[in-house]
C-alpha cells in the first residue's frame, strides 16, 4: 500500500500526514506522546480497503513542524479538523482512531465537533485529570529532554517501560526496536512542550465527555501500567453509550502491540453502528 505524503496548516503548526487512497470514509489516526504516524501502518494495511486511511503526526513530533509553546486540547482537535477540512470530501463520516495523547484529544473532538465523525475510537488513555506524582515526574523528564535536545539513553528505557508490558517485551521485539527507532528521533526542544501540555498540564475530561453523542470504542491495554485499566473504564463510563473492551497482553500501544486484534476489534464495533 502506497501513501501520500503532505504537510497541512493547522492551528498548532504544519502537520505531516500520510494519505492512503480515497476507497472511502476518512479514517484518521493520531498517535501516543513520542510516537509519530508510522506507528498506526499497521492498521492502516488493514482499513485501507474501505476507509481512506490517514496518520498524523502530531504537532512538535516526527516530521511535523516543531513546537515553540504549549497548547490544549481544544487546539489539538481544532488541528485535527484542518486536516479533515484538507482532505475529506464527504463531511460527517470521518472514524477518528487515537492512542494516549490522541485518544485523550480525541474525546475532545467527539464533543467539540459529533456533526464531523461518524464514531471515535479512544485507546489507552484517560478523562482523568493527572495526579501530583505523574505530574513532577513529567515536569523533571520534559526539562531533562528539552535541556538535553534528545532523550538520553538511560531514559529509553523509562519511555519503554511506559508502553509495554511483559508480552511484548517477551514476545515483540519489533515493537521495542521501533519505539526506539521513534524516540531517537525526537526533537526533545521541541517534545518538551507536547510532553508539558499532554501530561502535567492535563486536565479533567470527565464533565466534557458526557457531553459526547457519536459512538465511542474506548480500549485498556491490561498490562498497560501508564493507565490502568480501572481509569480507562472511567474514562469509558463517563461517555453516554461507550464501548468498552480490555485486550490480554496489550500494554500502552495496542495498535501497534495488536494490529490484528485492534483492527479486527475497531471493524467489529464500526459494523455494529
Amino acid at each position: 500500500m502506497e501513501l501520500d505524503t503532505r504537510s497541512i496548516p493547522t492551528p498548532l503548526g504544519h502537520l505531516h500526514v500520510q494519505v492512503g487512497p480515497a476507497n472511502g470514509p476518512v479514517m484518521l489516526f493520531w498517535p501516543s506522546l513520542l510516537m509519530s504516524g508510522d506507528m498506526w501502518l499497521g492498521q492502516a494495511a488493514h482499513h485501507a480497503a474501505d476507509h481512506q486511511v490517514v496518520l498524523i503526526d502530531p504537532p512538535g513530533q516526527g516530521r511535523s513542524q516543531a513546537l515553540q509553546s504549549g497548547f490544549d486540547f481544544p487546539a489539538c482537535a481544532l488541528s485535527a479538523l484542518a486536516v479533515l477540512d484538507a482532505i475529506e470530501t464527504t463531511p460527517g463520516q470521518a472514524v477518528f482512531v487515537g492512542n494516549s495523547w490522541g485518544g485523550m484529544m480525541g474525546g475532545t473532538l467527539a464533543a467539540m465537533a459529533p456533526e464531523r465523525l461518524r464514531a471515535a475510537v479512544l485507546m489507552n488513555c484517560t478523562g482523568s485529570p493527572v495526579g501530583w506524582r505523574q505530574r513532577l515526574e513529567f515536569l523533571v523528564l520534559s526539562t531533562i529532554i528539552q535541556r538535553a535536545g534528545h532523550i538520553p539513553r538511560p531514559l529509553e528505557r523509562v519511555a519503554i517501560d511506559a508502553f509495554v508490558g511483559p508480552t511484548t517485551r517477551r514476545d515483540r521485539p519489533q515493537v521495542i526496536q521501533q519505539i526506539r527507532d521513534e524516540l531517537r528521533r525526537i526533537d526533545g526542544r521541541s517534545v518538551h512542550w507536547a510532553i508539558r501540555s499532554v501530561v502535567p498540564e492535563r486536565p479533567d475530561q470527565l464533565a466534557t465527555l458526557s457531553t459526547i453523542r457519536i459512538p465511542v470504542l474506548v480500549v485498556a491495554g491490561a498490562e498497560d501500567a501508564t493507565f490502568p485499566v480501572a481509569e480507562t473504564r472511567r474514562m469509558a463510563d463517563a461517555i453516554p453509550g461507550a464501548r468498552f473492551e480490555v485486550l490480554d497482553g496489550i500494554a500502552h500501544l495496542a495498535g501497534l502491540e495488536g494490529p490484528q486484534r485492534v483492527a479486527t476489534l475497531v471493524n467489529d464495533f464500526l459494523s455494529s453502528i
